[in-house]
């Protein structure tokens, strides 16, 4: 059953972020970001599970480095999905500054298209 909506618009990205959750430590990319989460490439060797918490660390252009506390909120064969479950203050502002305009517009979403 598809359910479609809306959602936060997301901004593609190509860049490096750090996955730490207890002792394991993962790297992977960014493939988009929204004002709620991110979706990252799966990393090689990734066997988290939904509704874990992550710390990313995410590496912009410019210096720019973001970390957020995150959940796991959708696992696909080529991807990890995150919504954001803290963002610490000094941080809020640089991620706004980021998403520009995607910060505040919603997009139409289809759950199946996301599930490939």
């Amino acid at each position: 059953m598809s359910v479609q909506g809306l959602r936060h618009a997301r901004k593609p990205l190509d860049t490096t972020v750090l996955m730490n959750r207890g002792g394991e430590s993962l790297s992977s990319e960014i493939e988009d970001i929204s004002a709620t989460g991110v979706r990252l490439r799966r990393p090689h060797g990734w066997d988290g599970e939904s509704g874990q918490l992550w710390v990313l660390d995410m590496l912009f252009e410019a210096g720019l480095h973001i970390n957020v506390e995150a959940t796991v909120a959708r696992i696909t064969h080529g991807h990890v999905c995150f919504a954001y479950a803290r963002i610490p203050e000094d941080k809020q502002v640089p991620l706004w500054n980021l998403l520009g305009g995607h910060a505040d517009r919603l997009e139409p979403w289809d759950d199946m298209a996301m599930s490939a």
